[in-house]
């Protein structure tokens, strides 16, 4: 049986994006010193752009509370492996696509000197014909906030489309009151990324991965 897929909202995982770059969420723990909180902020982003979980013990996409998720929510290798898991089962999805096909929202996973990748930003902004240089990202640790893709010194990017959510079995498209609330007054202006409180200065050293 063919499912309703859930359109992505791209608009409210940017904002999310931008409105907890350099803070913490208290609904989420802070994984910042026991590896790296990066796909841990990828998935409140696309949560919050979703609305939907997937709560299938080890290989599902959930957060229930700090020892309580999904290895998907927090491990940037099994979020790639749940977004292009290429099946009808609750929760988002995507594919692994070219920079050309990437849309604010979606994912790029970078890696470094290791064998596996080990940061998740979102791209908050692209420029068209969209280059590395017009690719800005936000991410958790290191935390960023319209940071050029081309200021990572990497040996792979990756990047993922994300295409929609499947719903729970049973449940009707979720609305607003499903997905985090929003706070705040609206986006923040946008600064020079380079300039604290908003960045770090151009010699980034390498996001800690988790």
């Amino acid at each position: 049986m063919a499912h309703s897929i859930i359109p992505y909202d791209r608009a409210a995982a940017v904002a999310y994006a931008h409105q907890w770059a350099y803070r913490r969420n208290p609904a989420y723990y802070d994984y910042e010193e026991i590896g790296g909180d990066c796909t841990n902020f990828a998935s409140q982003c696309l949560y919050a752009g979703t609305g939907v979980m997937n709560y299938t013990p080890t290989f599902g996409w959930y957060y229930i509370d700090a020892n309580n998720k999904a290895p998907a929510w927090t491990g940037v290798e099994y979020f790639y492996n749940f977004i292009t898991r290429g099946e009808d089962t609750p929760g988002p999805f995507g594919i692994h696509a070219a920079l050309e096909q990437m849309e604010p929202g979606d994912f790029v996973q970078l890696r470094f000197n290791k064998a596996v990748f080990s940061h998740t930003p979102i791209i908050v902004s692209i420029g068209d014909p969209p280059t590395l240089e017009n690719t800005l990202v936000a991410a958790h640790s290191y935390d960023a906030d319209w940071r050029p893709l081309s200021t990572y010194y990497v040996q792979e990017l990756r990047y993922l489309h994300i295409l929609g959510a499947y719903p729970q079995e049973g449940a009707e498209q979720p609305g607003p009151e499903s997905r985090p609330p929003k706070q705040g007054g609206g986006e923040r202006p946008k600064p020079p990324w380079w300039r604290p409180p908003f960045g770090r200065p151009p010699y980034w050293p390498e996001p800690k991965g988790f």
